[in-house]
């Protein structure tokens, strides 16, 4: 039976699902071919190297993340977009460091960026406004996605792993961390992944607390 002529997006799903198994830095065009069956150069008739390749994975990525609608009220579209952005990075673990470093960006990023700052503009906001407000979000969802990929901690566990780094400097006086552990991360159902809803309501918040002088541009 003859091989399916191989495809660009064929070659990106294919180098984000080995990305995903194996992590960013195992990648390579040759690996990427042994995966579709074919030579390594065969790909550069779809891709021109490495570098596009990244520039058309992080597209990808791109264009699975949820955005605001035409007409939705401000807090519900950026909500909406935060809590996707969250999944998709998680979904996608070695986008992460990627998404923001592209010089070549594709299609779907430009339009991604163009469709937020669009229905931030929608809402009367000056272009100095826009900015702080676009900052501030994806700092926030960037931060707490890498911190939760990064904690040594699981659900589970939380109290016990916490209380034994607590206990592993025995010379230490830690009160306040020993309090914290004790009421915070052992209480039962603790997961530090509940805290990002928290911390971006005070996000959201503070982002439209810049609605009034949006209309000056101040």
């Amino acid at each position: 039976m003859a091989r399916p002529p191989l495809t660009r997006d064929a070659v990106v799903a294919a180098a984000i699902a080995l990305a995903g198994e194996d992590g960013l830095d195992r990648l390579s065009m040759r690996r990427l071919g042994e995966r579709l069956g074919v030579e390594a150069m065969s790909l550069y008739h779809h891709v021109r190297g490495k570098p596009a390749l990244l520039d058309a994975m992080v597209d990808a990525v791109f264009a699975e993340i949820d955005l605001p609608r035409p007409g939705e009220p401000l807090r519900d579209g950026l909500r909406r977009r935060a809590v996707s952005q969250r999944a998709v990075l998680h979904r996608h673990r070695w986008a992460l460091g990627l998404l923001e470093s592209r010089s070549h960006p594709g299609p779907a990023t430009l339009e991604h960026h163009d469709a937020v700052l669009g229905f931030l503009y929608a809402a009367g906001w000056g272009s100095a406004p826009v900015g702080h407000a676009y900052a501030l979000l994806d700092a926030y969802v960037y931060g707490f996605v890498l911190q939760e990929q990064q904690l040594p901690i699981e659900p589970a566990t939380a109290g016990e792993t916490a209380a034994a780094m607590v206990a592993s400097q025995p010379d230490l006086e830690l009160p306040h961390l020993a309090r914290f552990v004790a009421e915070v991360v052992a209480r039962p159902g603790y997961d530090f992944a509940a805290e990002f809803e928290v911390g971006l309501a005070l996000v959201l918040d503070a982002v439209t607390s810049l609605a009034p002088s949006a209309a000056t541009g101040a």
